[in-house]
């Protein structure tokens, strides 16, 4: 019989461990080392089944706690422990000596992956979020994390017996995960509605404390709500159309309305910066605007600069296909009911939509949204920030895409979460210190035995973790069955040890590594150097496609001669994970470049020693160098994607075959691979600080959230006027704009040979009509000049208006001659021209207002 309602009970600790309540209700225990160990002790059994300390608590024996309550020394390192966290949130860290930094920062995300045991993410955008997050609470930066809380998280991940993936929605309980509701002054439970055209939408609003950070999840299961919108929380990217943009309304209306209720109860700082991660959450620009046109007065236009001001939008894709889109007559409908005071659908609309050559006028892009309603945007690598300017360069228009707006923050990752502590300890025990984020790897301290010995610890405790994995699967697959004997014979801790592991779209290209698949049996069963893979990912439900590349998988795997080699493990998640990446000598990635913004799973394997095999995109573009591992090379100019793949799959076997396994089974007299143990300990030394999330936090501050928080500060002063004039002026601007033109350019000053270190004296003549030079700059743009004429590499050369240069020109209204000079600093082809662009100290770049006059 199927009971009709789950619920937790949790357990009434004595006294004595009180602690161990406050321990358990903050997240800084899922990357807090000495944390875990005392959870660990309190049952090693249950820990090991759940790593999770409310569910360790709640399954205890009375027998068993009454034992640590009488045992002094374990109560006095619980309240040694908890006396640690109450001083780590309150300390001052980092951000408390950064000077003009915001005193607040809200960061929304649709998904948070902090810990196994809280399943609110899918994949790498979620962890990326938890690990931001703890990176901000180490870093001490007053984050405020806003997401929604799904009942039925993702999915759980199994297979059938021929390979087919399966899904399940197990639902959650949040009173039995590290949540806590937001109430009242009275008691009673805090709620934020939201006025649609069908009935008013309510969510309750539950928090998490990371550490220093608390992140407030929105959910709708509540009685208040109808059934259908008790269900609008219902899953993690369950639904589309509807659904999905009423979860989308949910997280960024109701996300800044769930921060004032918290901020008002608490004496908390509203948030100065709001950081916008994907576009999942852009409607909470709307709400701010809403709040300024109905309570200070201004008009739509004018809160419109404000809030892009304190604005971040970060995207995390590549591709088009992968930004959210909704029917435009669809948002139409629900902005034209009472949903945002002050905020009309005729406002809403232009702000998502395509409005630029290739564009759907029929469709709300929420990608667009997030970019005009933020003033400073970011990709998430260096290549993923090239591949955003050209994917949305028609936003601006004019501009060359080195000019678009958009920078890029590289992803990292949370070295205590991700580290494995067999390396921390290594790092304790040989280098003084258990923060591995630091170049001492390559000290003399650590021998190179130390070292190895360590490796084969994490790997053997990889193998020991797949092989409980894969007889589970078994087990699921074969309720009642006898386990095969040869499934405790899966994987060896000696042999060269692959990973692969992250989300199964096509462009991920899970089964390159199969194109040949005789060749990759002989590298599989090599008697010299055998070669063995673990394997894990999950497919979006309906994705069919990506099913059946994972069936492909394992069809291949289930071959007698490969089943020691190769495994396929259902349900990656944080906690496999965290067993997984450690383990792996060799980490691959595959994905068909440019489509992978970042892929922080290799790096997550880095910080624990292991090597990158992979196709020079996300992160790895901009890393690799030679010695931390090796590039696929990338077979852009294929005919076809089938040649391609066909290129680039056998240079992966080359790779694997005549360099990865020669240099992994090369051993001296010691049995030492000294040669691969140099690639290890340069991956720790030189990866490690650039790879962590604190380096990623710090960017964040310095080169986005101090700046938007002092803009929006200035526009905010003395009752908005600067943000009144700044509307004022961009008005004029656009309405003035058609007459700035380059009349006429001329240079002097190059000898008949232009040499390095000569100057080019530029003149042109600019029409400005109704326009002042205060409003403009006139530059110089020059650089390389490429097939074409086209200007690469281009720096940007302010000229000066000349005293007395004003005039009346041939083609009309008065001209002005601006004037200044180049100096040549690099051999080769050499080309310029002049452009005007709006200047204003208000604005984060010439760019912005996408107004550009060049000279033909």
């Amino acid at each position: 019989m199927r009971a009709i309602r789950r619920f937790t009970v949790r357990t009434v600790l004595p006294p004595e461990l009180a602690a161990l309540e406050e321990l358990a209700g903050n997240l800084r225990w899922s990357w807090h080392q000495p944390t875990r160990r005392l959870f660990e002790e309190v049952s090693p059994e249950l820990w090991e089944a759940s790593h999770d300390p409310i569910a360790t608590l709640g399954a205890v024996g009375a027998t068993r706690l009454a034992e640590l309550a009488d045992d002094a020394d374990f109560v006095g390192r619980a309240e040694a422990l908890r006396e640690d966290l109450r001083r780590y949130i309150t300390e001052p860290r980092w951000y408390q000596s950064v000077t003009d930094a915001p005193s607040a920062i809200a960061y929304f995300s649709p998904e948070f992956g902090l810990a196994a045991a809280l399943p609110q993410y899918s994949g790498g955008l979620g962890v990326l979020a938890g690990d931001h997050l703890k990176a901000a609470s180490d870093l001490g930066v007053p984050l405020l994390g806003v997401g929604l809380f799904y009942r039925a998280g993702y999915f759980r991940q199994s297979v059938s017996s021929d390979g087919w993936q399966q899904e399940t929605y197990p639902i959650q309980d949040p009173d039995g995960l590290p949540l806590t509701v937001l109430r009242g002054a009275d008691g009673a439970p805090v709620q934020v509605a939201l006025a649609l055209p069908a009935g008013t939408l309510f969510a309750r609003v539950w928090q998490a404390e990371v550490g220093r950070v608390k992140l407030l999840l929105l959910d709708t299961d509540i009685p208040e709500n109808t059934e259908a919108l008790r269900g609008v929380t219902d899953r993690l990217y369950g639904g589309w159309g509807e659904h999905r943009l009423l979860q989308e309304l949910l997280l960024g209306i109701g996300g800044v309305r769930a921060i004032k209720a918290y901020t008002d109860l608490t004496g908390a700082r509203f948030p100065k910066v709001f950081h916008t991660n994907e576009g999942h959450a852009g409607f909470l620009g709307l709400e701010r605007i809403s709040d300024l046109v109905a309570g200070g007065g201004l008009t739509f236009e004018q809160a419109l600069e404000v809030v892009r001001a304190g604005t971040v939008f970060t995207t995390h894709t590549p591709v088009a296909a992968g930004i959210d889109k909704f029917e435009r007559g669809l948002v139409e409908r629900y902005f034209s009911a009472d949903l945002l005071p002050g905020v009309d659908a005729p406002d809403v609309l232009p702000l998502g939509a395509e409005d630029y050559p290739g564009g759907d006028p029929d469709v709300f892009n929420m990608a667009v949204m997030g970019l005009r309603l933020a003033q400073r945007a970011n990709g998430v690598s260096r290549l993923h920030g090239e591949v955003s300017r050209e994917l949305f360069a028609g936003l601006w228009p004019g501009f060359d895409p080195d000019d678009v707006p958009i920078t890029s923050v590289t992803n990292g990752v949370h070295a205590p979460t991700w580290t494995d502590p067999i390396l921390q300890r290594l790092a304790a025990d040989k280098l003084g210190r258990s923060d591995t984020t630091d170049a001492a790897w390559a000290a003399d301290a650590l021998s190179d035995a130390d070292l190895w010995a360590a490796r084969g610890a994490m790997r053997e405790q990889t193998v020991i973790d797949a092989r409980r994995r894969v007889r589970r699967s078994w087990q699921e697959q074969n309720p009642g069955s006898v386990v095969p004997a040869w499934m405790k014979e899966v994987l060896d801790p000696e042999v060269l040890t692959i990973g692969f592991a992250r989300r199964v779209p096509t462009y991920k290209r899970l089964a390159l590594m199969l194109h040949d698949e005789d060749r990759l049996r002989s590298i599989l069963t090599s008697a010299e150097r055998p070669v063995q893979l673990i394997i894990a990912g999950k497919s979006h439900p309906a994705d069919d496609g990506g099913k059946r590349l994972i069936q492909r998988l394992i069809q291949f795997a289930d071959d007698p001669e490969l089943r020691r080699r190769v495994v396929f493990l259902p349900d990656y998640g944080i906690g496999m994970a965290q067993k997984l990446y450690p383990g792996t000598d060799v980490w691959l990635n595959t994905p068909l470049r440019p489509y992978e913004a970042c892929g922080t799973s290799g790096m997550k394997a880095a910080l624990n020693g292991a090597l990158n095999l992979s196709i020079l995109d996300g992160w790895w573009a901009e890393h690799f160098d030679g010695e931390n591992g090796w590039a696929i090379p990338s077979s852009d100019g294929a005919a076809d994607a089938a040649q391609r793949d066909a290129l680039e799959a056998t240079a992966l076997y080359d790779l694997i075959e005549h360099q990865v396994a020669p240099r992994f089974y090369d051993r001296d007299g010691n049995g030492l691979p000294t040669r691969w143990l140099k690639s290890v300990r340069h991956t720790l030394a030189s990866l490690s600080p650039r790879l962590s999330a604190e380096r990623m936090v710090r960017e964040y501050v310095e080169r986005l959230y101090t700046p938007a928080g002092q803009a929006a500060a200035r526009l905010s002063a003395d009752d908005y006027s600067l943000g009144r004039e700044v509307t004022e002026w961009k008005d004029r601007v656009r309405a003035a704009w058609s007459g700035a033109q380059v009349l006429h350019v001329e240079s002097e000053g190059l000898a008949s040979v232009p040499r390095v270190g000569d100057e080019l004296q530029v003149r042109a003549q600019v029409q400005l009509g109704a326009l002042s030079p205060d409003d403009v700059s006139v530059e110089v743009v020059y650089g390389a000049s490429s097939e074409g004429d086209m200007l690469t590499r281009t720096t940007h050369v302010a000229l000066n208006p000349l005293p007395g240069s004003a005039g009346t020109g041939k083609r009309g209204p008065a001209t002005v001659t601006f004037a200044g000079s180049v100096t040549l600093t690099s051999p080769g082809s050499f080309g310029y021209n002049v452009r005007i662009v709006p200047r204003n100290d208000a604005l984060a770049s010439p760019a912005e207002m996408g107004l550009i006059a060049v000279a033909s």
